[in-house]
């Protein structure tokens, strides 16, 4: 990070760090949001539906809100970020595209969200957080600008939070995401290069992929605006659709397959991607994508042999349904093939279980993250045979890198977080009403990114819809505090930060 002093506002008794060049990247990615919703504009003038001018109304607002900023923090950007600045740029900028996002469902003439301030911004956040949750339901008489653009948001927000975690989060030393710093997470005017370079690198193979994946699709039956709008979610680990049956809609060829690693190429760090590319050949023989990998495979096969053995399903569909769902919910994607609630209570748990786990750093998914479970492991062992062995050395190494005092703090600390707001909204559910399997199970999809909950109201056959308004309201912050990893929004709320 830039250490050149920089610029502060007096408002009131807080000092706000270098507000100018936050201002000016906020306004660069609401003008990029902005010409984002062309896309869904043009294809509702297309069709004759009415729609589009709720996405022409939309992008003005941010158009011009957008460009007003930058032309009035011009310039403000050539000492580059300090930390203040990019702890301060980080949440701005993804709550204002939240807003933003939000309008052209507000102003919709669908009637679900038309109107509604709760319903509009929980669907813009979902989205844009790639986490899947909707209050929507029949999908497949939205307009087709709106469904698209549901796709689109997801894809903005894959692409945001692999940027974030390669340049912005491992400098903040959040979470552990400190074991990832390299030179590409240096804000210093020599590494910018860099940066671009590993941004253009990544941003092409995300373009590849998700190219790849709308291909796939639709030479496997899906139409063509079908796979465009999966093919966009798949890849973001984001889990919207154009049917409220999910993926269940195609139940009778192999998309589901096809689904199934999509979910797990979006759940891989982007990085590895860019040296396979390069020719590095075993890049993606990476400690977390083995973990990730044989984690998903055990589970998948044991509760897809499960199945097959209870007489649910035949054997093929038996591990289809399992792989896709396990690999759906571990991966934070949260599409759907059938209503897994049905198959036990037993399967309940496990799906809620995990819930909590997410994909690799440095990928399209949410949760608490492979890499922090692996460190969690690493201490444990060295405390277990130190109680054992007390005068036992047990070095703490990680991918062949030593552990040091501060990645493993921050790792506890990271958990200590997650559980605590975990507990704060869960109990905040319950006050509203909601009973303890949806509240707790809301909680968890919101922080961790992941899409459906579990109950009859928000499980994987239902919606976030019949939800309270605050609910809705509460849920939508879970879900921008866990996508941007707690701690960049919670530091926020510390005084210590506003002061000079």
């Amino acid at each position: 990070m830039s250490s050149q002093p920089i610029q502060t506002l007096q408002l009131g008794g807080a000092t706000i760090p270098g507000i100018r060049p936050v201002f000016y990247l906020v306004g660069t990615v609401l003008l990029a949001t902005a010409i984002m919703m062309v896309p869904p504009l043009l294809v509702d003038l297309y069709v004759g539906n009415g729609d589009w001018r709720s996405f022409g109304l939309a992008a003005a607002i941010s158009a011009i809100i957008g460009g007003g900023l930058m032309a009035s923090c011009r310039g403000a950007l050539k000492g580059g970020l300090t930390l203040r600045q990019a702890f301060l740029l980080t949440p701005t900028s993804w709550f204002s595209v939240a807003v933003v996002s939000a309008l052209p469902f507000y102003f919709s003439d669908y009637g679900i969200v038309s109107g509604s301030l709760a319903d509009a911004v929980f669907e813009a956040v979902s989205g844009i957080t790639t986490t899947g949750a909707t209050v929507i339901s029949g999908l497949g008489e939205a307009p087709p600008g709106m469904l698209l653009w549901r796709g689109l948001l997801q894809w903005m927000g894959g692409i945001g939070i692999i940027a974030s975690a390669i340049a912005i989060l491992p400098a903040l030393g959040i979470g552990g995401m400190q074991l990832f710093r390299t030179e590409s997470s240096d804000r210093s005017e020599k590494a910018l290069p860099q940066i671009r370079q590993i941004a253009t690198a990544i941003g092409g193979i995300y373009l590849g992929l998700t190219v790849l994946a709308v291909g796939v699709y639709w030479l496997a039956g899906m139409a063509p605006f079908d796979a465009v709008v999966h093919g966009l979610t798949s890849i973001a680990t984001g889990g919207y659709s154009t049917s409220d049956a999910s993926f269940g809609a195609w139940e009778d060829n192999g998309i589901q397959w096809f689904a199934t690693a999509f979910m797990l190429s979006g759940a891989i760090p982007f990085v590895l991607y860019v040296r396979l590319v390069a020719g590095e050949g075993r890049a993606l023989w990476d400690r977390q994508v083995m973990t990730l990998l044989a984690f998903v495979v055990i589970v998948a096969f044991v509760l897809g042999l499960w199945l097959a053995i209870s007489g649910q399903y035949a054997l093929e569909p038996a591990f289809r349904h399992a792989a896709f769902n396990v690999v759906s919910v571990v991966t934070t994607t949260g599409y759907a093939t059938t209503d897994y609630q049905s198959w036990s209570n037993a399967a309940i748990g496990i799906f809620f279980a995990l819930t909590f786990i997410g994909g690799c750093t440095g990928s399209t998914s949410g949760g608490i993250k492979i890499f922090r479970f692996e460190v969690m492991g690493v201490m444990l062992r060295a405390h277990f045979m130190r109680l054992i062995y007390p005068r036992g050395m047990f070095p703490r190494t990680y991918a062949n890198r030593t552990l040091d005092d501060e990645v493993i703090g921050s790792v506890v600390a990271f958990f200590a977080v997650y559980f605590c707001c975990y507990a704060v909204l869960t109990i905040a559910l319950m006050a509203l009403g909601l009973d303890f399997l949806t509240s707790s199970s809301g909680a968890t999809t919101a922080l961790s990114n992941v899409g459906p909950g579990l109950g009859e109201i928000i499980g994987p056959a239902g919606n976030f819809g019949p939800l309270p308004d605050g609910a809705k309201w509460l849920l939508s912050f879970g879900m921008m505090l866990g996508r941007l990893e707690l701690f960049t929004v919670l530091v926020l709320f510390l005084p210590r930060f506003w002061r000079g």
